[in-house]
C-alpha cells in the first residue's frame, strides 16, 4: 500500500436506497479513511507520553494508574502485530472485525502466552477498555463503524472522553443545542453518542463532519441491526449537527430524506418504471420490456402514486393474473375465451387472513371500472402511438379485448352514492357532540398537563375530575407524567395535551373549510392573507389553499371561528423569537420530499419538528371518535374520516342555500357533478332548487344588466362595506339589501358589535331599565314591551361579546384570527372585474 491510499467507505447495499437517497449519496460522500495519518505513526513511548499527559490525565489517581495500566498492555499486545503503523496492526488483529465478540479476549490470550499476566489469570482485562478508548479518542487508531456500533467496551465512556479531550467546545455546542430543543436525557445521549462514533471512525473535530459521514452511520446501523443501533434513540444526532451549521446550506434538513429505515416503509422514495413492473416476477421478457416502456410514456402526465396504480392494474393484476392462469402466453392478442375468464375473475378478490396469508373466501372488488379502465386504455394508447412510432409501438397495436359497454359502471357510480349519502346522514347529526368532544379533551388534557406542572414530583393533585399523582422520575425528562393513583397506570401527559390538541385543530379546520386532508398538511403560514379595502383599509382575512387535486389553488374566506383556531395554532408552534419553525413535509403521491416551509400542522418528535401526513390526520379524528362513543343507527361504533367533513361541508353549504356552482368554486372542484354528487340529497332537488334560483335573479336583475360594471357601479359596490360600520359595531347585511328591522341595529341579529363598544351598549342597557321602570310607573305598558324586546337584545349582545372575549382569551393574543396572519396582503385590482354586478 502507498501513503496515499485510502481505506473504502462502507455503504448500504443499492436496494436499501431509493433513487433521492441515492442521488445524496453521491452528492454528499462520506470522508475516507487515509491508510495512515501522523498520529497512528508515532512509537511507542510518544503515544505513552502524549496519552498520559494533560488533557488525557484524570484527577483522580486510582483511575489513572488503572488506565495507565491498561494503555501499557494494550500498546504492549499491538506492537506485537504486523504493520508499520497502529491502525494497521489493529486491522492485522483482528479484533475490529466482529463487534459482537469481545475483542479484549484477543490481547488478554496473547499476555498470557508471552507471560505478561499470569497463564491461569481468568479476570484483569477490565482496564483494556480505558486503554482503548485513550487511543480511539488521541486518534491513534480509528475502528470501523459497525465495531463501534456493536460493541459494549469502550464505548460506554467514548462520548465523554471525546468531549473532554478531542473537541471540548463542539461537544459543549451539542449540549447546549440538546438543552434548548428540550428532548429527553435518553435522547440526547444517544444522539451525542452517534456523533463521537463519527469521530472515532473519521478523526477530526464536531464541525470537521460531513453529511456522507452521516449518512455511511445511519445506512451501516440500517445494515448491523435493521434498527436504528443499540440506543435506540434514532438518527437525532444529525439534527444536532443540522441545527449547530455543521453542514452547508444546500444540505438535506432531515436525516428521513436518506435514511434506509425510514424509505423501508412510508418514505421510500419514487422507483424507476423497471422497478414498478419487476415488482410483479413476469414471466413473459417482451411483455415486461414493453409495460415498462408504456408507464415510462405515462410518467411524465400522472403523479407517482397514480402511475403505481397503473403499473399494479396492468402488471399484477392484469399480466400476472394471465400468466398464472395461462403459463407460456406471450402476447396481447387475447381469445374471447381468455379475455373473458380473465374479467370474470378480475370481478372478485381473495379475502386473506392470519400470518399465512391463507385464503377465506372471496369478495367482490371494489375498483373493477378503475382496472378496466387502465387496460383498455393501455391497448388504446399503443394503438394511437402505433400510427405517431410505429417502429416502437405497431407490432404490439392489437384489439382491445375490453369494450365500452364492458366498463360501462353506472350501477355501481349509483351504489356509491347511496352509500356515501347515507354515510353523510348518519354523520351530520352527530357532528356538534363530536366537535363538542374534540374542546373538551382539549381543554380537560391542557388543564391534566397545566395542574401536573404545578405540583412537586410525588404530591397528588385533581383536574379535569381526575386524581392522578406526579411521580418520582428517577432520569429527568422534559415530559410530564402522572399516575393513577389506584392502578400505577403511568401517563404521558404531555403527548395526551399534544394529541388531544391536534385533534381538536384538525376537526375545527376541516369541518370549517371543507378542505382535502392533503389540503389540510400543506396549510403554512403564508396560507393566511388579507384582503384590503382600497378606500377604508378594512381587512378582510382569507386562507389560500395550496393546489392539491385539481392542481388549482383558491381563496376561501376565513369566518371568525376559523380565525380563533389558526390562532391559537400559530401561538403554540411559535418559537421563542416568535417565527414559525420551517419544517420538511412528505409528499405521498409524488414520493418526494418538499422544500421547508412554515407550515401549520408540525408537533416537535424528539429533536426536529415534524409535519403531520395525512395517515396521522385519520389517526387524530379517529381518537377523538374513540373517545366520543358515537354510534350508528345499527350501535356500531361511528367512524369518520378527514374526506367526510368535506362532504358534510357542501351538504350543509347548499341545503343552507348556497348555490351549487360557488360551492364548487370553494371546493375546488373542476366538474359541479362532483358537487352536487358530494351533496347528500337527491339531484333532482339540486337542479330544481339551482334552477329557481337563476330564474329568480333574473327577473330580478335585466339581462342588459350581465355586463362588465361601470366604474360608479364598482365604487357604489364598494361603498356597501364602507357602509356596514354603525355606532355599536359592523352591518353584516347582503349587498344590495335594505334594512329590515328599520335601522334598530340593537335588536338586529345581522348586527356583530364591536368589542370596544361594550361600555355604550352597558349604558343603554341601563338606559333601558330606567325608561321600564318611568313607562311602568306612568302605566305606559305598550311602551313596556317594546323596551323589554329591547333589553333582552342588548343581554344578548353582550353575551355575544363575552363569548368572543372567553375565544380570544384561550388563544393568548390579541386578536389571533387577524394579527397572525403572515402580513401578505391582496390588493384590488385597478380595473372591475367582468361580471361583477351579477
Amino acid at each position: 500500500m502507498t501513503a496515499n491510499a485510502v481505506l473504502s467507505v462502507r455503504s448500504a447495499s443499492p436496494g436499501k436506497l431509493s433513487t433521492e437517497a441515492a442521488v445524496l449519496r453521491q452528492r454528499f460522500p462520506a470522508r475516507p479513511v487515509p491508510e495512515s495519518w501522523l498520529a497512528t505513526c508515532e512509537g511507542q513511548q510518544a503515544v505513552l507520553a502524549r496519552l498520559l499527559a494533560p488533557p488525557f490525565l484524570l484527577d483522580k489517581p486510582s483511575a489513572q494508574h488503572q488506565r495507565r495500566f491498561g494503555l501499557t498492555r494494550v500498546l504492549e499486545w499491538l506492537q506485537a502485530q504486523p504493520g508499520r503503523s497502529w491502525q494497521e496492526r489493529w486491522a492485522a488483529s483482528g479484533a475490529g472485525v466482529d463487534g459482537r465478540t469481545d475483542w479484549r479476549r484477543f490481547p488478554f490470550e496473547w499476555l498470557k502466552r508471552n507471560g505478561s499476566i499470569d497463564p491461569e489469570a481468568t479476570t484483569g482485562y477490565q482496564t483494556f477498555g480505558a486503554g482503548l478508548a485513550l487511543l480511539v479518542c488521541g486518534d491513534i487508531i480509528r475502528p470501523d463503524i459497525a465495531w463501534l456500533l456493536r460493541t459494549y467496551s469502550p464505548t460506554h465512556s467514548l462520548a465523554a472522553e471525546m468531549a473532554r479531550v478531542r473537541d471540548p467546545d463542539g461537544f459543549a455546542t451539542l449540549h447546549a443545542l440538546t438543552q434548548k430543543i428540550g428532548s429527553g436525557k435518553g435522547t440526547c445521549r444517544g444522539a451525542v453518542v452517534r456523533t463521537a462514533y463519527i469521530l472515532a471512525a473519521k478523526g477530526g473535530s464536531v464541525r470537521d463532519i460531513t453529511v456522507g459521514d452521516c449518512l455511511e452511520l445511519v445506512e451501516v446501523s440500517a445494515d448491523e441491526y435493521d434498527n436504528y443501533g443499540r440506543d435506540g434513540r434514532g438518527p437525532y444526532f444529525y439534527t444536532l449537527l443540522h441545527a449547530m451549521g455543521v453542514f452547508p446550506p444546500d444540505a438535506p434538513p432531515t436525516v428521513r430524506m436518506f435514511s434506509p429505515i425510514y424509505q423501508r416503509g412510508l418514505y421510500q422514495g419514487q422507483l424507476s418504471p423497471g422497478q414498478l413492473i419487476d415488482r410483479y416476477e413476469l414471466a413473459c421478457r417482451p411483455v415486461r420490456d414493453l409495460l415498462v416502456d408504456y408507464i415510462a410514456e405515462r410518467q411524465t402526465g400522472v403523479d407517482f402514486n397514480t402511475l403505481g396504480t397503473i403499473a399494479r392494474n396492468l402488471g399484477l393484476l392484469f399480466w400476472k393474473d394471465l400468466e398464472d392462469h395461462h403459463p407460456g402466453i406471450a402476447s396481447l392478442r387475447l381469445p374471447p375465451d381468455i379475455a373473458t375468464a380473465w374479467k370474470q375473475r378480475i370481478q372478485t378478490t381473495v379475502r386473506r387472513t392470519g400470518t399465512g396469508g391463507e385464503g377465506t373466501g372471496q369478495k367482490h372488488r371494489k375498483d373493477v371500472a378503475g382496472c378496466l379502465n387502465t387496460v383498455r386504455a393501455f391497448y388504446l394508447d399503443i394503438a394511437q402511438w402505433a400510427t405517431e412510432d410505429p417502429a416502437r409501438w405497431a407490432p404490439w397495436a392489437v384489439p382491445c379485448p375490453i369494450r365500452a359497454d364492458d366498463i360501462g359502471a353506472r350501477k355501481e357510480r349509483r351504489h356509491r352514492k347511496s352509500r356515501m349519502d347515507q354515510r353523510t346522514r348518519e354523520r351530520i347529526p352527530v357532528l356538534p357532540a363530536l366537535v363538542a368532544c374534540a374542546e373538551r379533551a382539549r381543554k380537560d388534557a391542557a388543564e391534566l398537563l397545566r395542574s401536573a406542572r404545578d405540583v412537586p414530583p410525588g404530591e397528588e393533585f385533581t383536574a379535569a375530575g381526575q386524581r392522578l399523582r406526579r411521580p418520582v422520575m428517577t432520569v429527568p425528562t422534559p415530559r410530564i407524567w402522572a399516575e393513577e393513583p389506584a392502578t400505577g397506570k403511568r401517563r404521558d401527559l404531555t403527548r395526551e395535551d399534544d394529541r388531544a390538541f391536534w385533534a381538536w385543530a384538525a376537526v375545527e379546520v376541516l369541518r370549517e373549510t371543507g378542505i382535502r386532508a392533503e389540503e389540510l398538511t400543506e396549510l403554512s403560514h403564508h396560507s393566511l392573507v388579507e384582503y384590503k379595502l382600497p378606500t377604508t383599509g378594512e381587512t378582510v382575512p382569507l386562507l389560500q389553499v395550496a393546489p392539491s387535486k385539481t392542481d388549482e389553488e383558491r381563496l376561501l374566506v376565513v369566518s371568525p371561528e376559523l380565525a380563533e383556531v389558526l390562532g391559537t395554532i400559530l401561538c403554540r408552534i411559535r418559537d421563542d423569537n416568535g417565527a414559525v419553525p420551517l419544517v420538511v413535509a412528505y409528499d405521498i403521491h409524488e414520493r418526494t420530499w418538499n422544500p421547508p416551509a412554515p407550515l401549520l400542522f408540525q408537533h416537535p418528535v424528539g429533536m426536529e419538528k415534524m409535519a403531520f401526513g395525512t395517515a396521522a390526520i385519520r389517526k387524530l379524528v379517529e381518537s377523538v371518535l374513540t373517545s366520543s362513543g358515537l354510534t350508528d343507527a345499527a350501535g356500531t361504533p361511528l367512524h369518520f374520516v378527514p374526506h367526510d367533513f368535506r362532504r358534510i361541508f357542501v351538504t350543509e353549504a347548499i341545503l343552507n342555500g348556497m348555490p351549487p356552482h360557488i360551492a364548487q368554486l370553494i371546493c375546488g372542484h373542476r366538474d359541479i357533478n362532483t358537487t352536487l354528487g358530494y351533496k347528500a340529497i337527491y339531484p333532482e332537488e339540486v337542479i330544481n332548487n339551482h334552477r329557481a334560483f337563476i330564474a329568480r335573479r333574473r327577473a330580478l336583475r335585466p339581462s342588459e344588466e350581465y355586463r362588465t360594471p361601470t366604474d360608479e357601479e364598482w365604487e357604489e359596490f364598494l361603498g356597501h362595506f364602507e357602509r356596514r360600520k354603525v355606532a355599536l359595531g359592523d352591518c353584516g347585511r347582503a349587498y344590495a339589501t335594505a334594512c329590515i328591522h328599520e335601522h334598530s341595529c340593537l335588536r338586529c341579529p345581522l348586527l356583530r358589535p364591536d368589542p370596544a363598544q361594550r361600555p355604550r351598549i352597558i349604558e343603554i342597557r341601563r338606559n333601558l331599565g330606567d325608561r321600564i321602570v318611568e313607562a311602568q310607573r306612568n302605566s305606559w305598558f305598550g311602551e313596556v314591551e317594546g323596551l323589554k324586546v329591547s333589553l333582552a337584545a342588548a343581554d344578548a349582545k353582550l353575551g355575544q361579546l363575552a363569548g368572543l372575549a372567553a375565544r380570544r382569551a384561550a388563544a393568548e393574543q390579541g386578536r389571533p384570527g387577524l394579527s397572525n396572519f403572515a402580513g401578505r396582503t391582496v390588493t384590488m385590482p385597478s380595473t372591475s372585474p367582468k361580471g361583477a354586478s351579477s
